[in-house]
């Protein structure tokens, strides 16, 4: 386990490369004993950061929920990170150069809580229960630690994610809400179209077989650290989609069908 020293360090690395647009590098190389709870307390930590300086925690986002991308990864469980308000971009703006590092972006469900929602028993009736609204969105995914390292070549690892906030950085949510009962959100599809052509598509079925069962696993994993999911919190359910990359001038859109589209523009 990683002292406290040295958390606070990485959390600053990770704060000063997303300030500077400068990657930094991977916590999984330069520390090979780096556990999955050392990850999240950087995470943290980091958030701490944040929040101090007076940002404003709005949610939670969950990753890694596709099969899809559980393979890339090589993983067999989500990750999860924090959402802050100036993450919030608005439907149909541009993203100003320079903003992100190497952004992807990706599909997925928002769902808006009525009711705290904690424990490790936490069940998807639970979840159903404790939802007022589910919102399509778009993800913006970022990376300050290195992707590949350029001395070894190594891909980075779930481990370097996690710290890195999951790899969260922007959210776009659309202006279609429905009751979490209105449709089965198994079957809620969506096209991810880049400049006019579809690069990605794919159904909420693909988050672990449902949606809401992201969030089911979320609030049990928060119970481990005594937290929960409060009440008017977003909590983006994961992508039933891969991540597709963007670049300046590169136009994105989310067809949803009967639940809108969303649009943001990468100047």
């Amino acid at each position: 386990m990683l002292d406290d020293a040295t958390i606070r360090e990485l959390a600053a690395e990770l704060h000063e490369a997303e300030r500077s647009g400068v990657q930094t590098k991977q916590f999984s190389q330069r520390f090979p004993d780096i556990a999955f709870e050392d990850s999240y307390r950087v995470q943290r930590e980091w958030m701490r950061i944040k929040l101090a300086e007076g940002r404003r925690k709005i949610g939670r986002k969950i990753g890694l929920t596709s099969r899809a991308m559980q393979k890339i990864a090589n993983i067999t469980e989500p990750d999860y990170g924090v959402l802050l308000d100036d993450m919030v971009i608005a439907d149909g703006s541009t993203v100003a150069p320079g903003r992100f590092i190497q952004p992807f972006v990706e599909v997925e469900l928002a769902f808006v809580l009525n009711k705290d929602l904690g424990g490790p028993d936490v069940s998807i009736f639970d979840v159903l229960g404790a939802t007022e609204w589910v919102v399509p969105a778009v993800e913006i995914i970022d990376a300050r630690i290195e992707r590949i390292d350029p001395e070894t070549g190594s891909q980075r690892r779930v481990l370097d994610t996690i710290a890195d906030n999951a790899a969260n950085a922007g959210i776009v949510v659309g202006s279609s809400p429905v009751r979490p009962d209105a449709l089965d959100l198994r079957w809620v599809g969506a096209a991810l179209l880049k400049n006019g052509v579809v690069e990605e598509t794919g159904v909420g079925a693909g988050v672990l077989n449902h949606p809401a069962k992201g969030i089911v696993w979320l609030a049990r994993k928060l119970s481990a650290w005594d937290e929960y999911l409060a009440a008017g919190e977003l909590v983006l359910a994961g992508s039933f989609t891969r991540i597709v990359p963007v670049e300046s001038g590169d136009q994105i859109c989310a067809d949803y069908g009967p639940l809108g589209t969303i649009n943001v523009r990468f100047e």
